[in-house]
């Protein structure tokens, strides 16, 4: 499979910038028009600043695009019935000549085609609450512990079972890395009661974690968990409660598999007045400034 490069992205290889892979389902589901194309041309920029090129991934009409055109991205951010690609799915669209938006699983596989080290996303999916009796375990933490890229992302989905997401991704033998926290990032918040298993304090230190990572010939991601930055986070105790609400409304309305995550994360917006999204859109840039950095400081290791 041969991904169509955009212009600016395959200009980026043949010079050797770093490159950071970009989702693309916070394009077409993760936020509402203008927001969405508003905050993606934020976060590639975000990148661009920090030495790399941004490379959002999508399926237009059956092919698979390495960076968006401008026109793309417009076209993509106002698109209805937009599929939401993971593992299972995403060879179908390619397949079919279907046109669908790369979640964090999709889009590592799409890294990984292109020779991307690494991915910016806000926050990785994970264990469902109640997936002792539903089974409903994101892609994303298999994804982890079998695709070589690293992920840098404000830690998993609040609206998740934390402490289970976290005990999978050790069972799997993912590094979760604390980026300057011993705790696990929660998302809209800094801090959960959860403490991380690997702490690093700068792009250099991960870049050498991944040097000799690869020197072993260990396989699999490894997942950065950026806190959002203070002044734009939402305290655990306050979210929480618009977490239950937003949890509770799913259930009544029987919102299951790939549309309980779109759906609580409007629910959100609605609950808290919009906070929610502007923490969001706070996260995302932080967190792609990290990654960033972080493929800079890769190319500077030689990995």
């Amino acid at each position: 499979m041969t991904p169509v490069f955009s212009r600016a992205v395959a200009d980026a290889k043949s010079a050797g910038t770093p490159l950071v892979a970009l989702e693309s389902t916070i394009i077409t589901h993760g936020m509402p028009w203008p927001q969405n194309v508003e905050t993606a041309r934020a976060v590639e920029e975000t990148v661009r600043a920090e030495g790399a090129e941004p490379a959002t991934m999508a399926v237009l009409d059956g092919t698979l695009h390495v960076g968006l055109e401008p026109e793309q991205l417009d076209s993509l951010a106002q698109k209805q019935d937009v599929l939401k690609l993971s593992r299972a799915d995403f060879a179908y669209a390619l397949a079919g000549g279907k046109t669908g938006a790369t979640t964090v699983a999709a889009t590592m596989i799409a890294a990984r085609l292109a020779g991307i080290a690494v991915f910016a996303t806000g926050g990785i999916g994970g264990v469902h609450r109640g997936a002792e009796a539903s089974f409903d375990i994101s892609a994303d933490l298999l994804e982890l512990a079998q695709t070589d890229v690293i992920v840098v992302c404000a830690g998993a989905k609040a609206i998740l079972d934390l402490p289970k997401t976290l005990e999978v991704l050790e069972t799997q033998g993912v590094p979760v890395v604390g980026y300057g926290t011993d705790t696990l990032p929660a998302f809209w918040s800094r801090h959960s009661p959860l403490s991380v298993p690997i702490r690093l304090n700068t792009p250099q230190e991960i870049a050498a974690h991944a040097r000799v990572r690869a020197a072993l010939g260990m396989k699999g991601g490894t997942l950065i968990a950026n806190p959002v930055p203070a002044e734009n986070e939402i305290p655990s105790d306050e979210i929480g409660k618009h977490i239950e609400t937003a949890l509770a409304e799913a259930e009544r309305q029987g919102v299951a598999g790939k549309d309980v995550t779109p759906f609580l994360l409007g629910r959100m917006v609605e609950l808290t007045d919009g906070r929610s999204l502007a923490t969001n859109i706070a996260l995302i840039k932080n967190n792609a400034r990290l990654a960033a950095r972080i493929a800079v400081a890769l190319k500077a290791e030689g990995v």
